[in-house]
């Protein structure tokens, strides 16, 4: 510290004074390894008060991304399957002998108050690229940024645990991990797996007439964004976190029992992200029932209200111009469409023969939200038509 006040800086964050606020007001200093955690007065930490966005609405939105992604130079190697043109949910790499590895990373900030579910939902959330591509996943690191020092080291714990308890429900080994001292706290995992060859399904395998089954209700961001506002109740958002943290691996492997076509999970880029980007690769059109779309409790009545965050625009932005709406479904109902999901459901695209069977399975096996929610009506240019029934 003798040398920060001698700078008139602090020599661990050049941008502030020496003595710092936090010096001044509570005789603390972070740099010399004293903890704020030591206060007895000290408050419960509410995550999501900590963050501009909670959740995956903090995540690049696709627009801007695909922009970015243009023209970055491609790795001709005939071993690669799937990889970041395809636009899919994971990386897919030739190993030989019909095995085939799968990989994905997925980091966000809390959308979530509480620091054990928050890791939770992080390892849900990063698992389920692997399930959607029907891959089985081995192995995991973690990544987290964190105020290191400034909030009480048992945050950090809680979310470590609270990614590992599911990781360990998913059979899946914590192998290492990465983590940086950064204001925003922010998780998520890499995470790698294995795959069959000829049993890979990704987004661009919709056939006409497939009907679409969604294993999760949607609306996690709106409920988060009410919950930095006070607008929503705590078992409201209870349900949400239960939600986020339920895994999608059972549902992966009922589709794979029921020969889907195609895949994708439903996340940062709301489901008209995700089903327009999975129309376009697949070259179908599809029809939509917005009544059938399963939602979290509360979630209408919000939308109703305009508790809309700004993530819905962000990807209106990007995918809007390949949706027609009609002209009887209100706006804030529409847009709840739009909605980033954190740890969202699996949808599924699979054959009308299979889709009564593989309903009925995901119902049994506890999985009570999924529904059937629109089909793919004939070879098209990639458009969505939401009405109130398909």
């Amino acid at each position: 510290m003798q040398r920060s006040i001698k700078l008139g800086h602090c020599i661990c964050y050049p941008k502030q004074p020496c003595p710092c606020d936090t010096f001044k007001k509570q005789d603390v200093c972070l740099c010399a390894g004293e903890r704020l955690e030591s206060k007895k007065t000290e408050k419960p930490v509410r995550l999501t008060q900590l963050v501009t966005n909670p959740g995956c609405a903090s995540k690049i939105d696709q627009g801007f991304l695909k922009k970015v992604l243009k023209n970055l130079p491609d790795f001709d190697d005939p071993r690669i399957l799937v990889g970041f043109p395809a636009g899919d949910d994971a990386g897919v790499y030739d190993l030989g002998d019909g095995q085939a590895l799968v990989q994905t990373v997925d980091v966000f900030t809390p959308s979530v108050d509480d620091p054990y579910t928050f890791g939770q939902i992080a390892a849900a959330n990063s698992l389920s690229d692997i399930y959607a591509m029907g891959g089985k996943a081995l192995t995991a690191l973690s990544v987290v940024g964190f105020p290191a020092r400034t909030l009480p080291d048992s945050v950090f714990h809680e979310i470590l645990k609270g990614g590992c308890d599911v990781m360990k429900q998913a059979r899946v080994a914590v192998i290492g991990g990465h983590s940086i001292n950064d204001p925003q706290i922010k998780a998520g995992f890499a995470v790698t797996g294995l795959i069959k060859k000829d049993k890979i399904i990704t987004n661009a395998g919709v056939k006409p007439g497939d009907q679409l089954i969604l294993t999760k209700p949607i609306g996690t961001g709106i409920i988060a964004f009410a919950r930095q506002l006070g607008r929503v109740n705590s078992r409201l958002m209870k349900l949400a976190a239960k939600s986020m943290a339920t895994l999608n691996k059972t549902a992966s492997e009922l589709m794979l029992k029921f020969d889907a076509h195609a895949c994708t999970d439903i996340t940062g880029f709301g489901l008209m992200g995700h089903l327009t980007e999975m129309a376009s690769r697949s070259k179908v059109d599809i029809e939509l029932a917005w009544d059938d779309i399963p939602l979290l409790p509360g979630v209408a009545q919000l939308a109703k209200k305009s508790v809309l965050p700004g993530a819905i625009e962000r990807n209106k932005e990007s995918c809007a111009q390949r949706v027609i709406i009609t002209d009887d479904l209100p706006k804030e109902l529409a847009d709840i469409c739009y909605d980033a999901q954190t740890s969202g459901g699996l949808l599924i695209a699979v054959s009308p023969a299979n889709a009564s069977g593989l309903l009925k399975s995901l119902h049994k096996t506890g999985i009570s939200a999924a529904a059937i929610i629109g089909k793919a009506t004939r070879k098209g240019t990639g458009k969505v038509f939401i009405n109130h029934r398909a």
